[in-house]
């Protein structure tokens, strides 16, 4: 292998375009190679506009290139699976976009076509990376707000389009797939826990999806985590933390822009501090943990397990409000 992963794409997704790739250029250790989409015109275009060197009409064409050393695949949640799995018969390692798949049955298929042929597999949950999700992760392992018992997070937006993918129950598409992931997530991530009860009630909207959903998790240390996703709602994605001794308030907290400090409100106590987190760009600093686990024959920073385990409780949330 190369100094540099060779990276292709698999389909034209906007989320590629407006925040993957862009992010890409600026790896030490990795290069977009190609792109596929089921149209080459189409696939062409998108190689042309984003200064990617080659273009393939089908994505099993990008998959049989010699010259791709891995994947990144942002098709619809509902080809998560399918396409991430041809990539381990292939002998693709793989970064496969959050939610890992439509549910964590389909999730533990996908983990185990890749272990058997000891392949890389990870998860694209950038925010994880970003040194603010890292330095609320150490203030609350250090003690900085006390015993730590209720997390709080929303992540919402309007959404522009009524044909989206995200609004397809085919596609499954939906509120907490989308975005409610992330609130799942932040949660199990800061306790370092599973969720041993979940209730959730959804609005459904007329495609069948969930169009909002607002829950309450509890974990085994005794941590309640309370959540609201919406597609119909203002823009936001926050969430905070509560202590015995103090609370953490992170207001940009999932698509942290990458070209200016953030801040995290921490009061510790009467006392009061803005921490000011310097730029950086999840998606590059997730790429990268990616290319370096290829290049050194190591793990990724979070096992693919872990994705299997956030649709565990997607699964149970959705049983809750009456979805599956």
């Amino acid at each position: 292998m190369p100094d540099k992963v060779r990276l292709g794409i698999l389909s034209t997704a906007d989320i590629g375009r407006n925040r993957v790739i862009p992010a890409l250029r600026h790896c030490r250790n990795l290069e977009v190679a190609a792109v596929a989409s089921r149209s080459l015109e189409k696939a062409q275009a998108f190689a042309k506009e984003m200064d990617i060197p080659k273009a393939y009409g089908s994505y099993d064409e990008l998959l049989a290139d010699p010259n791709v050393d891995a994947i990144y695949n942002p098709l619809p949640n509902s080809l998560h699976a399918e396409w991430s799995i041809k990539c381990a018969e292939a002998g693709k390692p793989c970064l496969c976009e959050k939610p890992l798949a439509s549910n964590a049955a389909e999730a533990q298929t996908m983990v185990d076509a890749f272990a058997k042929r000891n392949l890389l597999f990870a998860e694209a949950f950038m925010y994880r990376f970003h040194p603010q999700t890292q330095h609320v992760k150490q203030l609350v392992e250090s003690g900085a707000i006390g015993d730590l018992r209720e997390i709080q997070s929303s992540f919402s937006f309007v959404i522009a389009d009524e044909n989206d993918i995200r609004l397809s129950k085919p596609l499954a598409g939906g509120a907490l797939m989308d975005i409610g992931c992330y609130c799942v997530n932040v949660m199990r991530f800061m306790t370092g826990e599973e969720p041993d009860d979940v209730k959730a009630i959804a609005r459904v909207g007329a495609p069948g999806v969930d169009e909002a959903m607002s829950g309450v998790l509890s974990f085994p240390s005794g941590v309640l985590g309370h959540f609201d996703c919406s597609f119909r709602l203002q823009f936001t994605h926050t969430y905070e933390l509560r202590g015995t001794k103090g609370r953490i308030q992170v207001e940009q907290a999932f698509v942290v822009p990458p070209d200016r400090d953030n801040v995290i409100a921490c009061w510790r106590g009467s006392g009061y501090e803005e921490i000011r987190i310097p730029p950086a760009n999840s998606y590059t600093l997730m790429a990268e943990d990616f290319a370096d686990a290829l290049l050194n024959s190591r793990p990724p920073k979070f096992p693919p397990q872990d994705a299997v385990r956030n649709m565990q409780a997607l699964d149970k949330l959705y049983a809750s409000a009456g979805m599956r």
